[in-house]
């Protein structure tokens, strides 16, 4: 499998998960409050607290802390 399928592999499940998670069928008064929500959803949940299986259980901001290390 070449890099680039791997890259698009977890664009994949990022919008995915965001669909499934945040957005649903819900409708957003405005594009501004959408913004807004994916924003916070992706900076305050999903890259700091929300587990990831691929990163052996751990936030993308611990596993990047622990590269960094």
């Amino acid at each position: 499998m070449a890099r680039s399928d791997w890259d698009n592999a977890l664009a994949e499940s990022f919008f995915a998960t965001i669909k499934r998670e945040l957005l649903g069928g819900r409708p957003w008064h405005s594009r501004a409050a959408a913004h807004s929500a994916i924003f916070e959803w992706t900076e305050g949940w999903y890259n700091t607290r929300r587990l990831h299986s691929s990163l052996g259980y751990r936030s993308p901001a611990d596993h990047e802390t622990a590269l960094a290390a």
